[in-house]
């Protein structure tokens, strides 16, 4: 068995963060647990054509590693993943990395006060387990009658297969989330048809990228203050959104306007515009930014399917309308499991409990972080810490504090494990429901991967990003229970 403290499952954003502060603070018996053949996480899984992050540059970085040195405004994924590969350098994780190690499998091991993990390179012993793994990297293909029996090319977007050649290859995309914003109107030119099947319009407006500037990027090194202070001013900016999303979702009428403008500007076809056309408040399921989507789904060599795919019929796919479309190959743009956790199927806890057992299909955790009856055991991007707005790795640094800070608590009891209270549990999950109320995800018409399996928001943090901050920076030791290992019995 391989021991350390602390064991991190995932090498993406949020496993590096927590690295890094753990060695700052002086805790250096670590390991970071990587499945892919490198870090990056997200931003190594999903490497399809035109993938780009909708947060600005300035904002979806580290904010004690920014980089003076990303092209655009809004950096593509190759400039994402380097950007982690180096900060992995940078700060002396590598020492700390085992790659292309997948966990299949951790227990709580009570008499001992640790958990043990079961990987593809064997055991492992940690007495703190952090998972690590953000929401955006297991693919989620829905189950299509008749799939099984295709005879061409399937892949999502996730898993893009850039040794398959779509040059003039009949093709169908299955969904109109943000992947498929992306990566449609890259391959729409090289295809020689391309057959969309939208379930739900998106809100798309228009998108802000443009390049960043040689003469840009050197001031930024010359005068870091620079580069903070726009990142200050873009996090003041997209922290206005909470207004309308959480606030006064009416106020969302303001973007919808300006989207609907878009539209019209960009597609001619009367019956194409109306089939594109939302009909639920925007901001109930994630706002898309894009100048060629629109554009992309009016060229002659594409068609709209105003419908979910419903079956393939051997080489044929079919959505509601009833008409077969003949193609080479099926990509998968349909996101991701995000509140059914893959993992969580995979953590037992105090007694053995399931992780998923306990959830019930409704994750809840303290925070985002914590659970009761699984002592000594975080989770980074847990329940109720996404955003609609702002940048993920603002909640990551939020949640990194609180993990170093309780670990640190355990430390100075001399404790051998760390459980979050049911009772605190149960009082911020209350919080965190209340505050949804009344939120555009809430009453704005429409359902969203947001929504987990009994229809509760699992996913959204329904407040300004600086109060989960707050409360993640003001660590409540009454919220926890310390332990220290079962007495031996007498002989």
């Amino acid at each position: 068995m391989i021991r350390s403290k602390v064991l991190i499952v995932g090498g993406g954003f949020s496993g590096l963060a927590l690295a890094i502060r753990l060695k700052q603070v002086g805790i250096d018996d670590l390991l970071v647990l990587e499945r892919a053949a490198d870090v990056g996480g997200t931003w190594e899984a999903n490497t399809y054509p035109g993938c780009t992050c909708d947060v600005p540059s300035h904002l979806y970085s580290l904010s004690f590693a920014p980089n003076p040195d990303w092209s655009s405004t809004y950096s593509p994924q190759p400039e994402i993943r380097d950007y982690l590969r180096d900060v992995a350098d940078r700060f002396g994780v590598r020492r700390h990395l085992r790659t292309g190690v997948s966990v299949e499998r951790a227990v709580w091991d009570e008499e001992a006060q640790r958990w043990r993990v079961e990987t593809s390179d064997g055991e492992y012993g940690a007495e703190i387990l952090v998972s690590a793994m953000g929401p955006l990297t297991e693919p989620n293909v829905p189950e299509i009658p008749g799939l099984d029996d295709f005879r061409g090319k399937v892949m999502h977007s996730a898993r893009w297969d850039h040794d398959y050649d779509l040059s003039g290859k009949r093709v169908a995309s299955v969904g109109t989330g943000a992947s498929a914003i992306q990566y449609v109107p890259e391959i729409a030119p090289e295809v020689e048809e391309l057959v969309v099947f939208q379930r739900t319009p998106p809100w798309v407006i228009p998108h802000a990228k443009r390049p960043i500037s040689d003469g840009e990027r050197a001031l930024f090194r010359r005068v870091p203050l620079v580069q903070r202070l726009i990142r200050g001013a873009v996090y003041a900016a997209r922290e206005l959104l909470v207004v309308g999303f959480v606030k006064r979702p009416q106020l969302m009428s303001a973007l919808e306007k300006l989207s609907r403008m878009h539209r019209e500007q960009q597609i001619d076809d009367p019956r194409l515009r109306e089939a594109v056309a939302p009909t639920y408040t925007l901001g109930c399921k994630r706002l898309v930014p894009s100048n060629d989507w629109y554009r992309a789904l009016a060229r002659d060599n594409v068609r709209l399917v105003p419908s979910g795919l419903q079956e393939v019929r051997g080489n044929a796919v079919v959505g509601a309308d009833g008409v077969a479309h003949e193609v080479d190959a099926i990509i998968f743009g349909t996101g991701f499991h995000v509140t059914d956790i893959p993992f969580a199927a995979h953590v037992h806890g105090r007694d053995g409990e399931r992780l998923d057992a306990v959830w019930r299909g409704s994750p809840r955790a303290y925070l985002g972080t914590s659970i009761p009856y699984f002592p000594s055991f975080f989770m980074l991007l847990g329940p109720n810490t996404g955003l609609g707005h702002s940048s993920m790795v603002y909640m990551i640094e939020s949640q990194v504090d609180h993990v170093v800070a309780a670990v640190q608590a355990r430390e100075a009891a001399g404790a051998t494990a760390i459980e979050i209270r049911p009772e605190a549990n149960a009082a911020f999950n209350r919080e965190v429901d209340e505050r949804m109320r009344g939120t555009v995800w809430d009453v704005g018409g429409c359902a969203s991967f947001y929504l987990d399996a009994t229809g509760r928001n699992a996913t959204l943090w329904p407040d300004w990003t600086w109060r989960f901050r707050q409360k993640t920076r003001r660590f409540d030791p009454g919220a926890y229970d310390l332990q220290r290992a079962p007495a031996p019995l007498p002989a």
